[in-house]
């Protein structure tokens, strides 16, 4: 079995950094991003990109870190709000983007352009009842990717169940079978490259 793993060192900001985001972001894109590089530690940087955690910009600071040390990126992007978490994930040629609900047309065509899988991830949606859906039909129109996953943790999406994720995925958001199977087997391996 090959493991992935990503480093999401930009995802909260920590108490000790006390309010500063854009120290916190120096302090992962400077210092601990090249640290876990060097250590073989992390397949992937991954990012989260949302009012309630970091800006584009600041996003953008990680992943440019990212690039001269040959780790591919992902994003947690548009799930709360659309910050054009879609299209920075197509710009940056992002392995994947999870979440979506809010992702637009534009960010929906931007990451079928640059091969992004759309991770589609019904748990958190169902934990914190969001109301506002990913655009599924437009992932289908524009020939975006659709991975399927449980993003199990603690605070947002308590769920271990592959089966019921994929359940979600079609009684929740509209998923064919196919596209459940697909998205739990050959596009969740896409999505981890």
């Amino acid at each position: 079995v090959t493991i992935r793993t990503s480093f999401l060192g930009a995802h909260a900001l920590p108490p000790e950094a006390k309010g500063d985001k854009d120290a916190f972001i120096d302090l992962v894109a400077k210092e601990i991003l090249p640290s876990v590089a060097a250590e073989g530690l992390a397949d992937a940087v991954d990012g989260f990109c949302e009012g309630i955690a970091f800006s584009p910009e600041q996003i953008s600071r990680v992943f440019d870190a990212a690039k001269p040390l040959n780790l591919p990126v992902k994003l947690h992007a548009d799930q709360l709000s659309n910050l054009h978490g879609a299209e920075l994930a197509a710009r940056y040629g992002a392995l994947s983007a999870d979440h979506l609900e809010y992702t637009d047309e534009a960010g929906a065509a931007a990451m079928a352009r640059a091969g992004t899988v759309a991770t589609i991830l019904p748990g958190a949606y169902y934990f914190i009842r969001e109301t506002k859906k990913p655009p599924i039909g437009l992932f289908r129109q524009h020939g975006v990717k659709m991975a399927v996953a449980t993003d199990c943790n603690p605070g947002t999406s308590p769920l271990t169940s592959l089966l019921l994720t994929m359940n979600m995925a079609a009684t929740l958001f509209g998923l064919t079978v196919d596209e459940c199977l697909a998205g739990v087997t050959r596009e969740a391996a896409r999505a981890l490259g």
